[in-house]
């Protein structure tokens, strides 16, 4: 299913001029598709409906942008575009195995040097 949903997004890409904001999203997509096979599945049968498309996912990532303008300047980062998408296409949190063990120890290596 991951190759479906990653097929899907790269047809959609060739609609898009290459790095443009829609371009990027599909791009993300398919990160989360490669890491999390199971939200794949659910970003394949979305592709299908136009007003699922990476171009109205883009909107929705724009809509943000402006609300959170300084000036004539807006950045939305990686983590607030995936939670947007994520939101978007109705897929889960970080599935369980992204998530850090409980009880990982934490090492600073600076410590151990002199």
């Amino acid at each position: 299913m991951v190759e479906q949903a990653i097929m899907r997004l790269e047809q959609q890409q060739r609609t898009v001029k290459e790095r443009s904001a829609q371009w990027m999203v599909a791009e993300q997509l398919k990160d989360i598709c490669r890491h999390e096979p199971p939200c794949a599945e659910l970003i394949a049968q979305d592709l299908e409906n136009e007003s699922m498309s990476i171009v109205e996912a883009e909107k929705q990532i724009k809509v943000f942008a402006d609300k959170h303008k300084t000036g004539s300047f807006a950045c939305v980062t990686p983590a607030d575009a995936e939670q947007i998408l994520r939101t978007f296409y109705g897929l889960p949190q970080h599935l369980e195995s992204d998530k850090p063990k409980s009880g990982a120890v934490v090492i600073n290596l600076a410590d151990f040097l002199g």
